[in-house]
C-alpha cells in the first residue's frame, strides 16, 4: 500500500475562521476551507452541476453549490440534499507547524 504525498498549499495565516482558499494541486482546483476548528479539503467542483464551488456558502461544515444550492459535508463530501447525489471528492489535511498539507 502506497503512502499519500503530502505537498504544502499555505500557511495557516493564510485562512482565518471561516475563510476558504483556492489552491492547484497536481492540475486539481482544491478549496481550503476553515471550519469548526480545521482545515478542510474539497475538489473545487460540484457533482451535480460540474460548477466550481469556491463562491458557495459554508456553514457548520457544509459547502454549498452556488448554482442549484446542494450542500455537501465538508469532511465526508457526501451530498446533504438534492439536487447532488454523488460526493465529492475530499482530501486529507495535516498542519506541520504554521503549513497546511493536503494530499490526493
Amino acid at each position: 500500500m502506497s503512502e499519500k504525498a503530502f505537498v504544502a498549499v499555505a500557511k495557516l495565516e493564510d485562512i482565518p475562521a471561516g475563510a476558504r482558499k483556492v489552491v492547484e494541486i497536481g492540475g486539481v482546483s482544491v478549496i481550503l476551507v476553515h471550519a469548526k476548528d480545521r482545515i478542510f479539503a474539497v475538489r473545487n467542483l460540484c457533482s451535480h452541476a460540474y460548477e466550481t464551488l469556491e463562491c458557495g456558502r459554508v456553514r457548520a461544515g457544509w459547502i454549498s453549490c452556488p448554482v442549484h444550492g446542494a450542500r455537501f459535508d465538508l469532511e465526508t463530501g457526501k451530498p446533504l440534499n438534492p439536487p447532488a447525489t454523488m460526493p465529492i471528492e475530499t482530501y486529507a489535511v495535516r498542519t506541520i507547524g504554521d503549513t497546511i498539507e493536503v494530499a490526493l
